[in-house]
């Protein structure tokens, strides 16, 4: 496995298409789908977050927000190579300062069980009871 640092995050940071969608698809197990990554961050999200290692796009975090004070973390994804070694921490702790620096008062997320341990204990999130409807 090779070395993926050292790692620079930016806020709002430039990518393709392509690379945020092969990353989305490795780390989330799909095939490509040939989304528009870079129109629908621009025209729904307060921000993003891109980790970059050796100019190679390593990781990924999509924060949307109400237009007020409330954001939401979503498509969190850390390449296989970069996973285990903090990269998914940093990408959260930058989406955070960016959310902090654009007003909000509060960041939400959403994740499936397995990953309680980092949201909960790596991040900082705190519980909370939430609702879910499937459409």
């Amino acid at each position: 496995m090779g070395r993926v640092r050292p790692v620079t995050y930016t806020w709002r940071g430039a990518f393709t298409d392509a690379e945020v969608e092969a990353l989305h698809a490795e780390g989330f197990g799909h095939p490509p789908t040939g989304s528009a990554w870079w129109a629908r961050v621009n025209r729904h999200s307060l921000g993003w977050v891109c980790a970059r290692a050796e100019g190679r796009l390593v990781g990924f975090v999509n924060v949307a927000w109400d237009g007020a004070s409330h954001a939401f973390v979503l498509d969190t994804v850390v390449s296989s190579a970069g996973r285990r070694r903090g990269l998914g921490t940093g990408l959260v702790a930058a989406a955070v300062e960016g959310a902090r620096a654009g007003g909000c008062e509060w960041i939400h997320v959403d994740f499936e069980d397995h990953l309680s341990g980092f949201y909960l204990e790596s991040c900082g999130f705190t519980p909370t009871g939430a609702g879910l409807i499937k459409l």
